[in-house]
């Protein structure tokens, strides 16, 4: 079986959630006979393929970029040569120029395409976007959604509701570093512990402003690791609210060393509110690692990994007071902390683990290609079926 994943950027290049979702569906599809090719987009040119562990890169060259909307002329031969190659092309939304690669195929292949948020922020390029769009999804054999929250509160899957799925992210822990000695003891030399952390990309969407809003006159520090295009204004705001002395903006930071942080901190917050963050890998990864977690309620994956009062804590989206009330609850009582960084825990190896996410990939694939389901391969759930509970 052989799958090809479509989407505007992948490792080495960046270093986001969805390029997440995409490694961890290939090392788990693998065990059930599935090899996977990864198409994406890249301004660095210096190798066209580049072999990874997960799968191997094809990239074509990113000639211009609108709204975050990649657009490239030789992926339109690269992405032909490797549909050829394919069994099933596996798109990840949203990406417009993704839908026109398969809107103008020469040749229909089975597909699916994975429904990683609404677009929110691009208003009117969204109304001319909607028959794309429109035309895109109702031509896909299947569209999967992460979480049956965001399918519930998505105008865009509900339209589409006889052919969606629902998949929930999940992520293999051996696909983690361990931390060795020394790098735990440096990172607990550089950051300290018992802080609060954000994983993720620097974006408008993950809201950090409301959480630098909160921190006036507490006791506590936040870790920021990660990098983009915010950050700038963040680091002003930190110095204007005059708690830059306890917000330590760590950069990207290699994957050994985010393990560490994950180990070290006290809690894993979230506090995005809107619903680009349609799930939140970073929460995954402190459920993984038995961290309590603090996110905002806003009908999307995340109030789906994390379950108010069970595995953390959900507060009113937009609110630096309801926010900071969380972080001083799992501040100053460690033991509600540490219990619920077990429910967190115990919540991802029911629900979350990369074994799990890759056996239900490889059902759809399996399905879209005529093969016979795999014995004992646990159904996905049909959004019908998500509906009627």
């Amino acid at each position: 079986m052989r799958v090809l994943q479509v989407y505007r950027t992948y490792f080495p290049d960046s270093q986001g959630g969805i390029e997440e979702v995409i490694r961890q569906i290939c090392v788990n599809t693998r065990q059930h006979g599935v090899e996977n090719r990864v198409l994406a987009l890249s301004p660095n040119m210096s190798r066209r393929a580049v072999r990874r562990a997960e799968a191997r890169v094809y990239r074509a060259h990113r000639d211009l970029e609108i709204a975050s909307c990649g657009m490239s002329l030789e992926a339109f031969a690269v992405y032909r040569r490797l549909a050829d190659w394919a069994d099933v092309v596996h798109y990840h939304y949203p990406w417009p120029f993704g839908d026109v690669l398969h809107l103008t195929a020469r040749r229909r292949m089975p597909s699916v395409v994975t429904y990683h948020s609404d677009i929110v922020r691009q208003r009117l390029l969204r109304q001319v976007y909607r028959p794309l769009m429109n035309r895109f999804l109702k031509s896909v054999d299947r569209i999967v959604g992460t979480s049956p929250n965001y399918f519930a509160t998505s105008d865009v899957l509900t339209r589409f509701e006889d052919k969606v799925r629902i998949v929930p992210i999940g992520l293999n822990e051996d696909t983690y570093p361990r931390v060795s000695d020394e790098t735990a003891a440096d990172a607990r030399r550089k950051y300290g512990e018992h802080f609060f952390l954000f994983v993720g990309v620097l974006r408008y969407y993950k809201c950090l402003h409301i959480l630098l809003d909160a921190l006036p006159d507490t006791p506590y520090r936040v870790v920021i690791a990660g990098s983009g295009p915010t950050e700038r204004d963040l680091r002003s705001q930190a110095a204007q609210l005059g708690v830059a002395d306890r917000v330590q903006f760590a950069g990207c930071v290699p994957d050994e060393e985010k393990v560490a942080l994950l180990q070290l901190a006290r809690g894993v917050v979230f506090p995005s509110y809107l619903r680009s963050e349609a799930f939140g890998v970073g929460l995954l990864e402190g459920a993984m690692y038995g961290r309590p977690l603090v996110s905002t309620e806003v009908g999307s994956g995340t109030s789906h990994v994390n379950v108010d009062g069970e595995t953390g804590l959900v507060v009113a989206p937009g609110s630096p007071s309801a926010l900071r009330q969380a972080l001083d609850q799992l501040h100053h009582r460690p033991d509600i902390a540490r219990l619920m960084g077990r429910n967190a825990r115990r919540r991802y190896e029911k629900l979350f683990t990369g074994a799990l996410m890759g056996l239900r990939y490889a059902e759809i694939y399996r399905e879209l290609s005529g093969e016979v389901r795999e014995s004992g391969a646990p159904p996905e759930t049909s959004a019908q079926e998500v509906s009627r509970r």
